[in-house]
């Protein structure tokens, strides 16, 4: 059986919790414990609530994956590093396009080359750039959107 998408409930909060986690151990090597910390709380305490978000499940109805959208902006995407390489998150980019359109927009940390070309593979391209993330630490940011 396929994988499917399928819209977030609150009971799959923990989990959601823990794919956040691991993917950001295994591709945010310039995070410090701290700093993961810190944003690991920020997720915790309601961070969920104030997007969209939709997970790829497997065939036992575990999510391997989300997607959390804000209007046109993906917010987050993250898979667990054990489902890596699987076309989850080309699902996951390609549902946010059906059900918003084409106008996707996307932050990604300049410093995880990994997500950058991700999101270059995808068609995404740079139109900005800021010194520092949302939190205001030290993180440059690039400003990305799904070319037309």
């Amino acid at each position: 059986m396929l994988n499917k998408i399928v819209p977030y409930q609150e009971r799959d909060h923990d989990k959601v919790i823990d794919i956040w986690y691991q993917a950001v151990c295994h591709t945010h090597a310039f995070l410090t414990d701290e700093d993961i910390e810190f944003y690991r709380q920020m997720l915790q305490n309601g961070a969920l609530k104030e997007v969209e978000i939709w997970l790829e499940v497997n065939e036992n109805n575990e999510p391997v994956g989300f997607i959390g959208l804000d209007g046109t902006k993906i917010e987050m995407l993250f898979v667990d590093p054990q489902y890596h390489g699987r076309g989850i998150g080309s699902r996951m980019i390609r549902h946010a396009e059906k059900i918003k359109g084409s106008h996707l927009q996307v932050d990604v940390n300049e410093q995880n080359d990994g997500a950058c070309t991700f999101y270059q593979r995808l068609g995404f391209v740079q139109i900005g750039r800021s010194e520092r993330d949302s939190s205001g630490r030290p993180f440059p940011i690039l400003h990305l959107v799904l070319g037309s």
